[in-house]
């Protein structure tokens, strides 16, 4: 099955809260850097290894570099679903 929109934002979400860069819900539109979000290139390393254990894939490893929770979501919906 593929992932949705709202499994890959909850997993970007729940990377950003352990990491506390923030304590509020973060923003689907929020920049994922330095005026947004607050990663840094060891945080986006990491969040890269998470959804590559999440959900097989992840955007960064493939070259695109998103700049918001909802560009991650993108990638994931633009993928044909897996083993049925």
């Amino acid at each position: 099955m593929a992932a949705s929109d709202r499994d890959a934002a909850s997993t970007v979400r729940s990377f950003v809260k352990k990491l506390k860069k923030r304590s509020d819900d973060v923003d689907i539109d929020a920049s994922l850097f330095s005026e947004g979000i607050g990663l840094d290139s060891l945080d986006v390393a990491e969040l890269s290894a998470v959804l590559e254990d999440e959900f097989g894939e992840d955007p960064f490893s493939v070259g695109q570099m998103p700049e918001t929770i909802a560009e991650i979501a993108a990638f994931y919906d633009e993928k044909p679903a897996a083993d049925a």
